[in-house]
């Protein structure tokens, strides 16, 4: 492994460490002025912030499934390390990194609520568009989830993924 690579893979564990704690730390002061209070108006008829013990899945589906979510978010979590440690150390990838960190640090995020507290603790709140209440873990996940999507369907070309290929040489072969 070049020390480029390590160098990347430091930065993407700098990151995800930051993250998750910044996470944490947003949940905690949900819990300390939010939890058994009424909602806080940001922008009124907007944005409020409006504590919810969520057990579930957005719209609270899959309600009291801890073991499932744990699975999934376990199962995400080791794909984007396996991504993350066989992409190549060139600049073009640099997005996938970043990318792949946000959903690891939203998957730890909610995923340490889950062991924890048995649910997710959720505040942000869209009034205008009834939107679920949602959490900074969830904003890490489903944003950076949306735009590597975007970037796997538009930008990128199979031969640029040829690192998560099991048909690795014969990738290497044709270049």
């Amino acid at each position: 492994m070049s020390l480029k690579k390590k160098f990347f893979l430091l930065l993407d564990l700098m990151m995800i460490g930051a993250l998750v704690f910044f996470d944490q730390y947003t949940k905690r002061q949900a819990v300390i002025f939010l939890k058994d209070k009424p909602a806080y108006n940001l922008v009124s008829g907007i944005l409020e912030l409006n504590y919810l013990e969520n057990q579930g899945a957005a719209f609270g589906m899959l309600p009291n499934q801890k073991v499932f979510f744990i699975f999934v978010a376990s199962v995400i979590i080791g794909v984007a390390a396996y991504v993350l440690l066989k992409m190549p150390d060139q600049k073009k990838y640099t997005i996938l990194h970043f990318l792949l960190s946000l959903i690891v640090a939203g998957c730890i995020g909610n995923m340490i609520d889950r062991i924890r507290y048995n649910y997710v603790v959720d505040f942000i709140y869209f009034v205008r568009i009834n939107f679920p209440i949602f959490n900074v873990a969830d904003i890490y996940a489903t944003v950076s989830a949306f735009a590597l999507l975007f970037l796997l369907l538009f930008v990128y070309k199979e031969s640029d993924l040829y690192f998560i290929s099991f048909k690795q040489k014969r990738y290497r072969e044709l270049k």
